[in-house]
């Protein structure tokens, strides 16, 4: 597993990339680029550019974790 370069929440920008994410869950950029494309992932596509708010991201987590949802 990848180790993060964040260690809270508090320390994500507000806006995160694809890259980030991967970086915070600890998994690849493949994975990460398909966790993204779920339809129930809070992402923005401007152009070509996929960014991610901070706090919706936080909620997405949390929610996956009340439901003890797997990402796949």
């Amino acid at each position: 597993m990848k180790k993060s370069q964040f260690k809270s929440f508090d320390e994500l920008p507000l806006m995160l990339t694809v890259p980030d994410v991967s970086n915070v869950l600890g998994i690849g950029l493949a994975n990460a680029y398909s966790i993204v494309r779920r339809p129930d992932f809070p992402s923005i596509t401007l152009g070509s550019r996929i960014i991610i708010p901070r706090d919706q991201f936080t909620e997405w987590i949390a929610k996956l974790t009340e439901e003890k949802g797997e990402i796949h």
